[in-house]
């Protein structure tokens, strides 16, 4: 996209807040901050009427910070899009404060519709300082509540003093700063995230990740992040949902989406893991789980349920084992041969090899340094048993 053109499409989403929405009246109370309901995305392309997106539906709460995570081609984009006015739904609506703001019959102006943008390349004017772009948007104040809303913003995001420098005089993580300082001067109804962190060093991203959180958190922002990077995912958001094929396959905490992943697909792409065969065991204790790793018993009722309901005629069932669920034991009867090594400063991620030939992942303290080819013992150990039905 041209640098004009950038510069436009930036020019009328920042001034969105200065025209705020009057909520639509509800008998349950507040509506929530946002509601995407059954929206469906449609594009013609050479071969035809491609859908994007397929009854997308979730809702945020005022001051949650929700996250449409996925990879490439999934719809995350054109989502975000779509709710920041780009683009016209085919079917289903987006409600902003309970004010409908899209629907197949009418789409509300991007600046009309109290939503703010952080754009991928973060979008900053290059003719103007840090204090015109922030002020940018701020058109129905008078020349002191500018100064003063400029202020409250660089101090909100960390970086009093730089009000009179130029966006090329600024590093990648500070240009992000002001771009999210830009875009929350306005006081947004909702605030959209378009991979804020992609531009950057991967070492500076989770780090900024939870100070962009602290941040949102202080100003009470309900925000909508768009990544591919799980990392960015749950350092950030509140509530996530994993986009495939145009729809949320699970929407939910992160720690949910990692130790209860709704389908094999969510737990391939969130986390690392190994799925291994195994056989449901039903005991006077209670069910468990007989492995190559030995018999492991299903403590959670949840997970127990789960269990039940993937088990198949024989008994069989797969089992999701994280790298965090195999711990390094000298004096474990089980042996595993080191495969290959990942040194990542605190841990070693190790993937170990059983007797049977199935390999499996391990995060081992760095201060067990084993050399490839070296049998280790180990042992499982995990709160959680993760099962899906036998492939």
């Amino acid at each position: 996209m041209r640098d004009d053109v950038i510069s436009t499409t930036a020019a009328n989403i920042i001034t969105a807040a200065a025209m705020p929405i009057r909520p639509a009246t509800r008998h349950d109370g507040s509506p929530p901050a946002l509601r995407v309901a059954d929206l469906s995305v449609s594009f013609d392309t050479d071969t035809g009427r491609l859908q994007v997106l397929k009854q997308l539906d979730f809702s945020l709460a005022r001051g949650e910070i929700g996250c449409l995570l996925g990879g490439s081609g999934c719809g995350k984009t054109t989502a975000l899009r779509a709710i920041a006015g780009f683009i016209r739904p085919d079917l289903g609506s987006i409600e902003v404060d309970g004010h409908c703001v899209s629907s197949s019959a009418k789409v509300l102006a991007p600046e009309k519709r109290g939503v703010g943008v952080v754009f991928q390349d973060y979008a900053l004017f290059p003719h103007l300082d840090v204090a015109g772009n922030i002020a940018f948007g701020l058109r129905r104040m008078s020349a002191a509540q500018k100064r003063e809303q400029v202020a409250q913003m660089l101090d909100l995001v960390g970086l009093t003093g730089t009000a009179e420098r130029f966006p090329h005089e600024l590093s990648g993580g500070q240009q992000q700063r002001i771009a999210l300082a830009r875009a929350l001067a306005p006081s947004p109804s909702i605030l959209l995230l378009d991979e804020p962190f992609s531009n950057l060093d991967p070492d500076l991203r989770e780090t900024l990740a939870l100070e962009l959180r602290d941040i949102l958190k202080r100003h009470g922002t309900t925000a909508l992040l768009v990544t591919h990077d799980q990392y960015e995912a749950f350092a950030l958001a509140d509530s996530i949902g994993v986009m495939e094929d145009g729809r949320i396959a699970q929407w939910d905490e992160a720690y949910r989406l990692y130790h209860h992943p709704a389908s094999r697909s969510v737990a391939d792409f969130v986390g690392m893991g190994v799925f291994l065969p195994g056989r449901l065991i039903e005991g006077e204790q209670g069910p468990s789980v007989s492995v190559e790793l030995g018999s492991l018993p299903i403590d959670q009722a949840e997970d127990r349920i789960e269990a039940r309901k993937n088990v198949g005629r024989s008994g069989e069932l797969t089992v999701l084992l994280r790298p965090d669920d195999v711990v390094h034991d000298d004096a474990s009867p089980i042996m595993a041969s080191v495969v290959r090594k990942a040194f990542r400063g605190a841990q070693f991620l190790y993937t170990l090899e059983l007797p049977s030939g199935q390999r499996l992942l391990a995060l081992v303290p760095s201060h067990h340094d084993h050399r490839v080819g070296e049998a280790i013992g180990i042992r499982f150990a995990a709160d959680h048993i993760v099962t899906f039905a036998a492939d």
